[in-house]
């Protein structure tokens, strides 16, 4: 049976980006609010969200696997060298740009569907730093010095924690270790009544995860073996960004990509969902110091993302699906990151903020202590 070409690919992810950024601005999950709801307010629901879209990411992962016999090893997420010294690095930065600029590369794009140019300043200053560390003039600085240390796993295995755990544990292991983890998630989102009361933010989180799995199927196991151009990939935000737009300025590179046309797609469904709602609005910058400040968050995402090998949707969701060993390093660096910016923006610097904590700390402690 012949497989999808690249062109079909191509327009399955402009299909999928659609319904994401549609359903995620009429939902208005974004992945640093979340962390900031969680850490700030202590409000778990839209971290809940993002739960529930890796436990439907891995299960959906995972049924490849079994079904159709999905190499994991053709992905970028579980190589048997990780530098997981970069990938942490990388991670707080990207967090720390996030918090900067207030959402994340795939929140950006969706702002810039609802007619946001500050996002489209800092979508231009991210795919630049991105390409640059990526493939332009640092790439070499890159893989000389940050890859060069890096975590050799044993041989025949991927970079994937069923993986390794089937060498210890047995090859059992590998086919329990995923539904585990999601059977986990789903009881941990779906036991939050909020959650479950809330349509548009339960729709979002399905379509998120399962436009992770169809990412995986349409550009793997499904794919047209033969064409070459098709490259195993799912949703993420930092490299596709970055190719979209040295496809559109050189003319080089390839347009119908399931990653580049994703981005797309995202800005069109929002745009959609946006439009339907009468909510729409050209915004721009409000002073200097808000564009200072979005530049600077721009720069670290795209550096910092290349770093991570991934965004909070590559890494928190998409490398999630596959358990690979770089997620929870990832995902906890750009979570830290995050809460460094937060300080920064709330108490000043970091410093200030240890010094509240601290503070805090002494005021709960006993006289007899």
């Amino acid at each position: 049976m012949q497989g999808l070409t690249a062109i079909t690919v191509g327009l399955i992810g402009l299909a999928v980006g659609f319904a994401c950024g549609f359903t995620v601005q009429r939902a208005r999950l974004c992945t640093f609010g979340a962390v900031e709801d969680a850490l700030v307010g202590g409000n778990w629901r839209r971290l809940k969200a993002f739960g529930l879209s890796l436990a439907l990411a891995i299960l959906g992962a995972q049924a490849l696997v079994a079904v159709f016999g999905f190499d994991l090893g053709t992905t970028t997420y579980v190589p048997a060298r990780i530098a997981l010294a970069g990938t942490l690095v990388g991670a707080i930065l990207f967090g720390l740009g996030m918090a900067l600029v207030g959402t994340c590369a795939f929140g950006s794009l969706v702002r810039l569907g609802t007619g946001d140019l500050r996002s489209l300043v800092t979508l231009l200053v991210f795919a630049v730093f991105a390409y640059a560390v990526l493939r332009g003039v640092l790439a070499g600085v890159r893989i000389d010095t940050v890859e060069a240390v890096a975590l050799s796993l044993p041989a025949g295995t991927t970079g994937a924690y069923p993986d390794l755990l089937a060498l210890w544990l047995g090859p059992f292991a590998r086919h329990l270790a995923g539904p585990l983890v999601a059977v986990l998630l789903l009881a941990v989102a779906l036991r939050d009544q909020r959650l479950r009361r809330s349509p548009r933010l339960l729709t979002a989180a399905v379509v998120l995860g399962l436009g992770v799995v169809v990412g995986w199927a349409v550009t793997g196991p499904l794919a047209d073996p033969f064409a070459s151009e098709i490259r195993v990939q799912s949703l993420t935000f930092v490299a596709p960004v970055a190719r979209a737009f040295f496809a559109l300025a050189t003319g080089e590179g390839m347009l119908l990509d399931f990653g580049v046309m994703s981005v797309f797609g995202v800005v069109a469904g929002a745009a959609a969902a946006a439009f339907l709602a009468r909510e729409f609005r050209w915004e721009a910058f409000d002073d200097q110091r808000e564009m200072r400040r979005h530049l600077a968050g721009a720069a670290l995402m795209g550096a910092g993302g290349v770093l991570a090998g991934g965004c909070t949707i590559g890494q928190g969701l998409t490398a999630g699906s596959l358990l690979a060993v770089s997620w929870p390093v990832a995902v906890a660096g750009m979570v830290v990151g995050a809460r460094i910016g937060i300080a920064i923006l709330l108490e000043g610097s970091p410093l200030e903020w240890l010094r509240a904590l601290t503070r805090r700390g002494d005021g709960q402690r006993s006289p007899a202590e």
